[in-house]
């Protein structure tokens, strides 16, 4: 059993048992994907975009059924330096509760990785099915935070990232600790900072505070941002935070793909932060260390 050492001001409770009667499913941050829905005719130009401002390839687009009751989408996978996404383009509509889900995790048993979740404060919200390519499950957190886990029939190679992103994670102040408490269980984590009053300047309001938790594990980085609620478009609707050598490169390449930044560039927590809308969309948090 790993030895875990919280950096928190107030040390979060746990209950032993949870980490006795539980494993690390993970894989590699590499193998971890944002999921991003897009409408069919703006697949292109969204995968055209993103890999354009990251660099990477993406799969062959294939049309699949993903989900465990009949549906039809495109899907593919793009690979950059700095995380993937798994893009969906569905010609149906998208059965519930698909499409509220952020991110698939890749683990090494999907079963026994929900059997874990549910151990520890998870909810079972879609249970495991088989798709074309391997099995799959929806897990719902504390907070409503929904993650997809996942396995392949084949096991997949990726080489590792140049950059881990983040999953940048949205709760209710009532929500954050039991949030804390099931993440780290399951993932085997870490707690990287815990800051109680972070000036909520960063996140696009004009006054007050927020707390912000990061926490490392197998699964990559994930970042919780625990507020009331009072948020300002686009805040709340990205999914995940790419770390990139050269912001400003970045994000002209960015626009010279056709993306909007609709966040400039601004300080969050020791970085240079802004905010990217690709076509289809999909909105990103794109960050480089101030340093």
């Amino acid at each position: 059993m790993r030895t875990f050492t919280l950096f928190a001001a107030a040390a979060i409770a746990f209950a032993p048992a949870a980490f006795a009667h539980t494993q690390d499913f993970s894989v590699g941050a590499q193998y971890d994907s944002t999921h991003v829905y897009v409408a069919p005719q703006d697949v292109d130009a969204f995968v055209s975009s993103f890999v354009a401002t990251f660099g990477g390839q993406s799969t062959k687009q294939v049309v699949a059924t993903v989900t465990p009751t009949p549906s039809s989408t495109t899907s593919q996978l793009v690979q950059t330096p700095v995380g993937i996404v798994s893009v969906f383009g569905f010609r149906t509509p998208v059965p519930y509760p698909f499409g509220q889900e952020r991110t698939g995790y890749l683990v090494t048993n999907v079963d026994e990785a929900v059997k874990a979740a549910n151990a520890v404060g998870g909810a079972t919200l879609v249970a495991p099915f088989d798709d074309p390519i391997g099995r799959d499950a929806v897990v719902a957190w504390p907070g409503g935070v929904n993650m997809q886990l996942y396995s392949h029939t084949k096991t997949p190679d990726y080489k590792p990232l140049e950059h881990v992103p983040e999953n940048r994670v949205y709760v209710p102040v009532q929500a954050a600790d039991a949030f804390v408490k099931a993440w780290l269980a399951f993932s085997h984590g870490k707690v990287e900072s815990d800051d109680k009053a972070v000036p909520a300047t960063e996140i696009g309001a004009k006054q007050g505070t927020y707390r912000r938790v990061r926490i490392t594990s197998g699964y990559g980085r994930l970042t919780l941002f625990v507020t009331n609620g009072h948020l300002t478009w686009p805040y709340g609707s990205e999914l995940t935070g790419y770390e990139v050598g050269d912001l400003d490169a970045t994000l002209d390449r960015a626009r010279q793909a056709g993306a909007k930044v609709v966040v400039d560039t601004h300080a969050e927590g020791g970085r240079r932060s802004a905010m990217v809308q690709f076509p289809g969309g999909y909105v990103a948090e794109i960050h480089a260390d101030a340093k």
